[in-house]
């Protein structure tokens, strides 16, 4: 009895000699001892909600009528109607058996309005800002739109961007809201400098960063915008640049960014302390794991006594080891290299050591920061998921692969603790980036059926975010015309399997020859990795072609014979195996591009053979410092009759990509009275390059020079109905050239110019020295 009667004496108390207050952020309690004891009230009043009913204010408190509540109560409720974004004030008095919640309503939003843009469209700025159309007006929230929208020109080089607001208010508490935006000049960057580099020069280390100075093109470009994120990015690159050619002592001290205000240009100071460069020394494998030879993984280590340190060297051979290790039934086995330096000799001892790592599980991958590719997209470049076993290195190759997609910009992958001890969280923090294109390319034949010819293209690496890839092309020359269109899912079935077609469509008029063809049809492909360096490619291929003659009564061309009375069709399965350690697509310095194929023609259609060919290409760097590139090539193909006799277009023909300073089918076998090229059954090719940077021009500007030699052989004709007699140059001679050219990293795509001098040639061969066109490494 007693204790009931300290109760209701404590609630009249706080009914009659005292009111509760909350108001604004704060909370303050004048009986809050009252209120700690616990106390309920019958029922919530509203005041002040005109837009917003009063239902939704109480269903946005925890005090509900009959309940008990605390000060806990109190504060949260006013935080939940705060955190509803249509209120400016919000007041909780307590009067009686009565909560009074007094509220004022923030304006509503009628229009959001962007005055003074020009370089970034206002359905990009609307994506940007939280703040829209029906919503509520918060100062708050228009701030961080305000930075939101200085982050987006400042990430196109506008850093000196002011923006200000305009509200004007309309009838029945709504109001306008206008951005207005200032974009000022573009940022740029007029130097980037490098201080402590000796092994290489500035020119080479900004050949090696992503950030550019300012040039002509840079306003396509836009690889000379100053971000602290990119910098920070650049060193990454440079370190991965020296720890690959032995400089394990590589730091980058300091970079950092200067504003001209007067110029509103930046200077970048990179500060580096390069260190002695190392070789290998002695490399061992050592294994505490029962069960796991030492000396049976010596075969996949990459790393070799005396050569050039190289970080990748070791990484890839972590990679080699630690599948090797889990494939045998050790999914926890951990490797951990161990150098020991030797100052005096400058090399480095590595020693693989296999031990049994932490029995853990990976709990979850948590994917943050993409705002376009798909979830599934990133978690499926991970080997592991929910459940499996927590392996450091396949973490590592996954970040790898995700880098390697060229769908970020930045890509983070770090773990955290789980909910247990032997639970590891995975978390992946990603920056998407823009994976669209359009590709404007020419080239230029001097020879027969040559002339200008234009390519404009779209491309999409990541269509809808779905990781999918797709081109749209067409082309227009002289006499010529093409279409073609790409389509690539590169997890077919949810499998590693790159899985695609491609349509395309030719149309050729040969006015001198007095024929004209179209070739159209249509390839199905299926890609699947073997390892990480080689791969296999299956493809169905369907081809139609259609040659006529100019003059009906003239079918002297063997191409126009070959298909008279109808379209001649081609239908053939083909498997390529590709093996690729190329450093870099764009501009290799290192490695082997090897490629082998195989084709059977005979799942109907009019064509019967089987052809092989193949081609490698491999790349060194002949000078570091001077940016030498030597590249050594070859090539052969032969093709056997499977059945009815060989076509003309059935065999091979030699393009001047293969064999410099000759046309295309410019050499090979021909028909005497026609002219025309007859292709081959067996041809060789083989060519030596050498890149290098044009002395004088800023490495930046993507100018590159080439010497090269080229030589190759086509021979062995086999046409139907056509007499051996009226065939020339069917033996194996030689041809060879020699060459100069310039190469160019167009913003609109590699371009390339080549001026070639053939030194074995046949009489009746067709020449052409100049050849202008898009670069390629094969």
């Amino acid at each position: 009895m007693k204790a009931g009667s300290r109760f209701l004496n404590a609630v009249s108390a706080f009914a009659l000699s005292t009111s509760m207050v909350v108001s604004g952020a704060g909370v303050g309690l004048l009986a809050g001892a009252s209120v700690a004891e616990a106390a309920t009230i019958s029922r919530v009043e509203v005041r002040g909600a005109t837009r917003v009913s009063a239902e939704t204010v109480r269903a946005n408190i925890t005090i509900v009528p009959g309940k008990s509540f605390s000060n806990a109560d109190i504060d949260a409720s006013v935080k939940r109607l705060y955190s509803t974004g249509y209120f400016s004030d919000v007041s909780i008095n307590i009067a009686g058996g009565t909560l009074v919640v007094t509220v004022s309503e923030n304006q509503l939003i009628n229009q959001v309005v962007f005055n003074g843009n020009r370089k970034i469209k206002d359905d990009k700025l609307q994506g940007i800002v939280r703040t829209q159309p029906l919503g509520p007006y918060s100062e708050a929230t228009v701030e961080t739109d305000i930075q939101s929208i200085k982050d987006a020109y400042a990430a196109i080089g506008r850093s000196d961007i002011t923006v200000t607001t305009q509200v004007v208010p309309i009838a029945e508490g709504r109001v306008n809201l206008a951005f207005v935006i200032n974009e000022g000049e573009r940022t740029k960057i007029s130097q980037i400098n490098f201080v402590g580099n000796e092994a290489y020069s500035d020119g080479r280390l900004q050949s090696v960063i992503a950030t550019k100075e300012s040039g002509i093109f840079s306003f396509l470009t836009r690889k000379d915008v100053y971000n602290p994120d990119k910098l920070r990015a650049d060193e990454e690159l440079l370190r991965q640049f020296y720890f690959n050619r032995g400089y394990a002592d590589f730091q980058v001290i300091s970079s950092e960014a200067t504003l001209n205000e007067a110029t509103n240009e930046y200077t970048v100071t990179v500060t580096v302390e390069e260190g002695p460069r190392y070789d290998f020394g002695a490399v061992t494998v050592e294994s505490t794991v029962e069960g796991v030879d030492a000396e049976s993984l010596k075969g996949v280590v990459l790393s070799r006594e005396g050569s050039v340190y190289k970080a990748k060297d070791i990484q890839e051979t972590m990679s080699e080891i630690s599948k090797r290790v889990a494939s045998a039934g050790y999914p926890f086995a951990r490797v951990t290299p161990r150098g020991n330096r030797d100052l005096g000799n400058h090399t480095i001892a590595v020693d693989y050591l296999v031990d049994q790592g932490e029995r853990a599980y990976v709990e979850r991958i948590e994917i943050r920061g993409n705002t376009r590719t798909r979830d599934y997209v990133i978690r499926r470049e991970f080997d592991m998921g929910e459940g499996d076993a927590f392996n450091q290195e396949m973490v590592a190759r996954a970040k790898r692969r995700l880098e390697a997609l060229g769908y970020f910009s930045t890509v983070n992958v770090s773990t955290a603790p789980g909910s247990a001890a032997d639970r590891v969280v995975v978390i992946v923090d990603v920056q998407d980036q823009s994976t669209g294109s359009f590709g404007i390319g020419a080239g230029y034949s001097a020879g027969s059926g040559g002339g200008f010819l234009v390519e404009a293209s779209i491309e999409e690496k990541n269509f809808l975010g779905r990781g999918q890839y797709i081109r749209v092309a067409a082309g227009r020359g002289d006499e010529s015309r093409t279409y073609n269109v790409s389509f690539t899912e590169p997890y077919f079935l949810g499998y590693r399997l790159a899985a695609g077609f491609d349509v395309f469509k030719n149309e050729n008029d040969f006015d001198d020859d007095n024929y004209s063809y179209e070739d159209q049809g249509f390839s199905l492909r299926i890609a699947a990795p073997i390892t990480e360096n080689l791969s296999t490619t299956l493809r169905y291929n369907y081809t139609q072609f259609d040659y006529s003659s100019g003059n009906l009564a003239d079918l002297s061309s063997p191409y126009v014979r070959a298909v008279e009375g109808g379209n001649w069709l081609r239908s053939s399965v083909s498997q390529s195996i590709t093996y690729n350690t190329l450093d870099d697509a764009q501009l290799p310095h290192d490695g082997v591009l090897a490629t082998f194929t195989h084709e059977f023609a005979g799942l109907g259609g009019d064509s019967d053979f089987y052809k092989m060919t193949g081609k490698a290409k491999w790349y060194y760097t002949v000078n570091d410092e001077a940016d030498i590139i030597a590249s050594l090539a070859g090539g052969a193909g032969h093709i056997f009759e499977t059945g009815s006799d060989l076509q003309v277009f059935d065999q091979f023909q030699l393009g001047s990509n293969d064999i410099r300073g000759f046309e295309r089918n410019g050499i090979g076998p021909r028909d005497q009275r026609t002219g025309d090229a007859l292709g081959g059954t067996t041809y060789f090719t083989a060519s030596a390059e050498a890149t290098f940077p044009l002395p004088g021009i800023p490495r930046d500007s993507g100018f590159r020079g080439a010497v090269f030699a080229d030589a190759g052989t086509l021979y062995s004709n086999k046409v139907a109905m056509l007499p051996s007699e009226t065939v020339q140059g069917n033996g194996s001679s030689l041809r060879a050239s020699v060459g100069l050219g310039l190469i160019w990293a167009s913003p609109f795509g590699p371009l390339r110019v080549d001026y070639a001098w053939p030194i074995a040639k046949e009489d009746f061969d067709k020449v052409q020295n100049l050849k202008f066109g898009i670069s390629s490494s094969f």
